[in-house]
């Protein structure tokens, strides 16, 4: 088995975890296989002082289909 890794981003104004969903909702599209989500970074978007929003880094690993012998 042969994996790959992409670094995405995905921004909520809800919640980290709605971050993170959309990131990996929206790779699985065109992404299949997806097996794990590492998240690198977290950020709180800020305005006027409050926090208004989530954005995460994550990396995601997914299975490389093996073609060869179709």
């Amino acid at each position: 088995m042969v994996e790959k890794v992409v670094e995405l981003i995905g921004t909520s104004s809800n919640s980290i975890e709605d971050a993170v969903e959309l990131a990996i909702s929206r790779a699985a599209v065109t992404l299949s296989s997806i097996s794990e989500v590492e998240l690198v970074k977290t950020t709180a978007l800020v305005e006027e002082g409050r926090v208004q929003g989530w954005r995460v880094r994550c990396k995601v690993t997914f299975e490389i289909e093996n073609r060869i012998h179709e």
